[in-house]
């Protein structure tokens, strides 16, 4: 009973935290291309390898990644590991990326694979570079983990 009494404890101050967010901000792209290189921080030298390269593949794969300067947010080793819900404003395709790295644009610059993905027209590479939302979201690994090593698997 103690155990589902910290999970429902720990639920309610994790759905709690406010949601940071920021509009119309510019998203450019990197080649990072984890998918070829076992989305190893490390070999990506990135700034976030210090804090996370040591978390598991399916930590690491489980998110495209990308570089976080925006407006509004934690910066620097606080925001390591932290999750975005990006939109892109021209047509509103969405998706959620890992902050992996630190950028000097301002805003936000995503994987490759990333950037595509939302650049449903083709603007973005015409342009080189998108406008964008976004939000910081919750990226499920906290509560993961916490019954993992709580209640077992």
């Amino acid at each position: 009973m103690e155990k589902v009494l910290m999970t429902m404890m720990i639920i309610c101050v994790v759905g709690s935290a406010s949601t940071q967010s920021a509009s119309n901000v510019r998203a450019t792209y990197n080649l990072y291309n984890p998918q070829n290189i076992s989305w190893d921080l490390r070999t990506a030298s990135v700034y976030c390898a210090t804090y996370d390269a040591d978390q598991p593949l399916s930590w690491r794969s489980k998110y495209g990644w990308t570089a976080f300067c925006g407006p509004v947010g934690p910066t620097g080793q606080d925001s390591c590991g932290k999750c975005l819900l990006v939109t892109n404003t021209g047509t509103g395709a969405q998706v959620t990326v890992r902050i992996v790295d630190q950028c000097i644009n301002g805003g936000l610059d995503l994987d490759v694979n990333v950037f595509n993905q939302i650049d449903t027209d083709g603007r973005g590479n015409a342009q080189g570079h998108l406008i964008v939302n976004y939000d910081f979201v919750d990226c499920g690994d906290f509560l993961f983990s916490f019954l993992v090593e709580c209640c077992g698997d």
